[in-house]
């Protein structure tokens, strides 16, 4: 039982992450006095590999995850988007054509909540560990660039050149994305422009005018909640594949960027002989408040085995009455009231989650970049020709402005009360058909609005992550050019100690 409870206590525990780099081992070190030549065997964990769980359901659930974000798995979906469309030429009056699609997207909804969120969480975990494993080479670094430093007789920095295209060894940038990656990225951005997620509101408004007309009547419900159910699910599996697709971009980034740092550290061992392994760096867990902890909590709980369990769960019980409401209309309504609740808390915490551990990988990257810089200052280089994040636009600060705001964890709370009120609602008209339709059309439209706003926040966080990784990836190929002029081309000499 204390087993249990201590299990229970420690979902959404935030807990501190410890690694090292591998250290590079030179096999053969023989120096020249004369011209400080060095000759080096092999160099070892230089590869860039994400690190699988322990528990194979664990890993198994990953891959489902992986393979929710596919291409496969979103073609499939956009293909029955347009047959059930199709079908609403000869079937669009009939309420099972309309409560289809709401089903669909009920379910769906459930299934990418989870996925997302672990998605989501194993991403920030990843990240964490590249944090570690270049910030304990950069220590290593910094120690035999000390060492070289002092045993240099002469130092002329203003001849060190770049690499030039004669070493094949390192490419000179990070690589392109694919045809398909490219579009895939452009129609992220459409999606996530400030532009669209303004159009959205002005058809729900242009909706809203039309209530009058019909007579506010279940038929007028049913027309938003199908257009937001059959956007919710284009959405969720387009958000799947995009993360997918850009985090397969960033291990292949990656993997150069520990290429040229295993590179680094090899060429500075081989010239110092250093011995000494790269030292484990810890990151400890982020503070953060009592009402955080709950959401959190929350997280944890939707994107682990057991919140997927729980889903499943429900799901059974959900088919086993079934037969009990006859499969009416308020049984296939009924998936979709509780998905509708449920999704628009997930909107909530998604978007808050993705907001803080956000801020978290940029406080990492920041460190990085402290370290990098002096290690360039070391070798006289105060200050490079760095990329930065271009879009500086009105609307991109609007949008950030506004991810903040929709991210702070009062919004979580009034997002808890607002679905409080809505159950309110639905149960003062009895769960009639216009009573679960008043727990499913306005949880389907804010939660579509904030999985919009979660491509926003993706697409600038994907941004700022490619170019800290192209500035890590560049500072690295300087210090080696700088390293190899100076030995190979003696424009800088070594102490006869080193």
């Amino acid at each position: 039982m204390r087993r249990f409870i201590q299990a229970i206590c420690a979902i959404g525990a935030q807990r501190e992450v410890e690694c090292a780099a591998p250290t590079q081992i030179v096999s053969s070190v023989n120096k020249d006095e004369k011209d400080g030549g060095v000759t080096t065997a092999v160099s070892t964990g230089n590869a860039y590999t994400a690190i699988a769980k322990a528990r194979r359901l664990d890993r198994w659930l990953d891959n489902v995850v992986a393979f929710s974000g596919s291409e496969a798995i979103f073609f499939l979906i956009l293909a029955s988007l347009l047959v059930w469309a199709f079908l609403g030429i000869p079937f669009g009056g009939e309420t099972d054509w309309q409560v289809g699609i709401s089903d669909t997207q009920a379910i769906l909804n459930l299934l990418f909540d989870s996925f997302l969120m672990r998605q989501q969480l194993n991403a920030y975990h990843q990240i964490l560990i590249v944090s570690c494993c270049l910030r304990s080479r950069s220590a290593s670094h910094k120690r035999m660039l000390r060492a070289f430093n002092q045993g240099i007789i002469n130092k002329d920095i203003n001849h060190v050149q770049p690499l030039g295209p004669e070493r094949a060894e390192f490419a000179d940038k990070l690589p392109s994305e694919t045809l398909l990656g490219r579009v895939s990225t452009s129609v992220s951005n459409f999606l996530g422009h400030i532009v669209t997620v303004t159009g959205f509101w002005v058809c729900i408004f242009i909706w809203i005018g039309f209530g009058q007309y019909c007579g506010w009547s279940s038929t007028w419900l049913f027309y938003i909640n199908s257009a937001t159910s059959a956007l919710m699910v284009f959405i969720l599996a387009f958000l799947a594949n995009i993360r997918e697709r850009h985090s397969d971009y960033t291990a292949k980034c990656l993997q150069l960027v520990y290429t040229a740092d295993s590179a680094l550290e090899l060429r500075l061992r081989s010239i110092t002989g250093d011995i000494i392994p790269n030292q484990s760096v810890v990151i400890p867990p982020p503070q953060v408040n009592r009402i955080q902890r709950w959401i959190n909590f929350y997280a944890d709980l939707v994107g682990t085995l057991l919140g997927i369990l729980i889903l499943f769960i429900v799901l059974v019980i959900w088919i086993a009455i079934g037969p009990a409401l006859s499969f009416n209309s308020n049984w296939w309504l009924l998936i979709g009231t509780y998905a509708g609740l449920i999704g628009m808390n997930d909107g909530f915490v998604l978007r808050n989650i993705y907001h803080k551990i956000a801020g978290y990988e940029e406080a990492e990257f920041d460190q990085q970049t402290f370290d990098d810089m002096d290690m360039l200052a070391m070798i006289g280089i105060t200050q490079l020709a760095e990329e930065k994040v271009a879009d500086n636009s009105l609307s991109c600060r609007i949008s950030i402005k506004m991810g903040k705001l929709l991210s702070h964890e009062w919004t979580v709370v009034m997002g808890v009360f607002t679905i409080i009120g809505l159950i309110i609602g639905s149960s003062a008209l009895g769960w009639s058909i216009t009573g679960q339709l008043l727990s499913n059309v306005p949880p389907s439209i804010i939660e579509s609005f904030f999985t919009m706003i979660l491509i926003t926040g993706h697409n600038i966080g994907d941004a700022k992550r490619r170019v800290d990784l192209h500035n890590i990836y560049l500072r690295r190929l300087k210090l080696i050019s700088y390293l190899d002029t100076a030995v190979q081309r003696d424009h800088i000499t070594l102490d006869s100690k080193q």
